[in-house]
């Protein structure tokens, strides 16, 4: 697994940089592109990111509840409060992905 993350780094590094410097030197047109670019991996990385979380806190939720029924109560108030938590970290990424695009115009 730890390879894989340094290859997609290392991936994501390399395709991202000449993206930048470019969106950079390149003046009114270059910086609409580098906020387009922010916009993109504001709400693909926020999204990623919370499917993935909230893939694993489903799945332990679920191994949990099926290990120990009688303990679904309390472990159902803490699985709506984390699917709660990991969803505005999507919402803010949002967020930020839509003040970037209206920035361009």
């Amino acid at each position: 697994m730890r390879t894989f993350a340094k290859l997609a780094l290392w991936t994501l590094a390399a395709s991202l940089l000449p993206l930048t410097a470019s969106a950079a030197q390149g003046g009114e047109s270059g910086s609409s592109l580098g906020l387009a670019l922010g916009a993109g991996l504001a709400i693909g990385l926020a999204g990623f990111g919370c499917g993935i979380g909230q893939g694993l806190t489903a799945g332990n939720t679920t191994a949990g509840i099926a290990r120990n029924p009688g303990a679904a109560g309390s472990m159902f108030v803490n699985y709506i409060l984390g699917m709660v938590l990991i969803e505005s970290i999507a919402i803010y990424g949002l967020v930020i992905a839509l003040l970037l695009v209206f920035r361009i115009s």
